[in-house]
């Protein structure tokens, strides 16, 4: 039997995955289960999909010849260009599929959780666009650090609530937009902004995103003459740019895959959020995947200059990939991520987000061949870590 990296029909991706969930919660992840794929493929579905991903995200986005990256290190280097898209980053193309899924299913409030506001932006913006009510959950700490993300979701009428708890970042804003998805399990759809949380999630969000590597594959087609690159590599937090630009590869093995994870102040300087080197086998948030954790199970807090990787797990998809050794993955550090934004802005005029500044890192170190052809997500813009480059290099 072929080899496959998908989801199998229990929600597992080899080892990880499945839904490991309260009682209170199961009616809630049941209905989406048994319902999510009948209605991702009705016309009517696809039709409305599509047709908001043209005339509302912008899609299809460019995959654009880097030339001046190219040509520092000596290889082909195209960049998807997600950063493009309505709202900034890849995530909207989830959001909107997601919505239209909540309306569906008769849903009339939203919830969704946020790291560095991407995903609450693109789950504020939808609901905008259809009217529903509409609450997204941000720690503290990236409260602070993403003012900008702040403010828009509030023009654009969510309620934005602020986690308090632990570490007050991604972990603990996913844990209190469970502990409301509990507390209302009839009229409210939880948006989960990565392939995270217990199945069908992390194979719904990868299906919406896989809208990138499907364009992908016609671009290429039209700029090298083949579908398939070298190599794909992304970002890796939860993962849903790099499962969204791995999708339509996954199973064919002369596509190199790399996830780049955030090493922070370094993989092993206890200031890091680099789950593959650092991760065993745990449970978080409704699935089993791998997790920084310590001996006796409890979760390590992650640390990353970056407010959309500091996750201390990750998707199980890519976890399988890491198991399976069918994904190469690297880890890059606050400072390396940063010199490989203000590389990318200085050649190419492209302020990439820093979560992708880590992806477009490993070329100082991880060589290729001269004829490669390497396709990176570029998964957001860097408006958003203004702030944060202006205080990294004193500008």
């Amino acid at each position: 039997m072929k080899t496959t990296y998908q989801v199998d029909e229990r929600g597992y991706y080899g080892d990880f995955g499945g839904a490991y969930i309260p009682e209170m919660l199961y009616p809630n992840v049941e209905e989406l289960r048994t319902r999510y794929l009948e209605i991702m493929k009705e016309e009517s579905f696809q039709k409305e999909f599509k047709q908001l991903l043209k005339d509302y995200v912008g899609r299809p986005t460019p995959l654009y010849f880097a030339e001046g990256f190219s040509k520092k290190y000596n290889t082909k280097i195209y960049l998807k260009r997600e950063d493009l898209c309505h709202t900034g980053a890849h995530k909207v193309n989830n959001t909107i599929g997601q919505i239209l899924m909540a309306k569906k299913l008769g849903k009339t409030r939203v919830i969704a959780e946020t790291g560095a506001g991407q995903h609450g932006v693109a789950t504020a913006t939808v609901c905008a666009l259809m009217g529903i009510e509409c609450v997204v959950y941000m720690g503290e700490i990236d409260i602070a650090r993403q003012a900008p993300n702040v403010a828009r979701m509030k023009m654009l009428g969510a309620t934005v609530v602020p986690a308090k708890s632990g570490s007050r970042t991604l972990k603990d804003a996913t844990n209190e937009a469970i502990r409301d998805w509990i507390n209302n399990p009839v009229n409210t759809h939880y948006i989960i902004g990565s392939v995270v949380g217990p199945h069908p999630y992390p194979d719904m969000v990868a299906r919406f995103q896989s809208v990138i590597s499907e364009e992908v594959k016609i671009q290429l087609k039209e700029k090298e003459g083949r579908e398939n690159p070298d190599y794909v590599v992304a970002c890796v937090g939860g993962g849903s740019n790099a499962a969204g630009l791995f999708y339509h590869y996954l199973d064919n093995e002369d596509v190199g895959i790399i996830a780049v994870e955030a090493a922070g102040e370094g993989v092993l300087s206890g200031k890091s959020a680099a789950t593959s080197a650092l991760g065993k086998e745990g449970i978080i948030h409704g699935s089993k995947t791998l997790l920084m954790q310590t001996e006796d199970g409890q979760i390590t807090e992650p640390y990353s200059i970056s407010a959309g990787l500091d996750y201390p797990g990750v998707g199980p998809m890519h976890a399988n990939l890491f198991r399976t050794g069918r994904g190469e993955f690297i880890s890059v550090t606050d400072k390396d991520a940063m010199d490989a934004g203000l590389v990318l802005s200085k050649l190419e005029g492209i302020i990439p987000a820093i979560e992708t500044a880590h992806a477009l890192a490993i070329f100082e170190t991880r060589k290729f061949k001269e004829d490669d052809v390497v396709v990176i997500n570029l998964s957001g813009r860097g408006d958003k870590d203004l702030n944060t480059y202006i205080e990294h290099f004193n500008l």
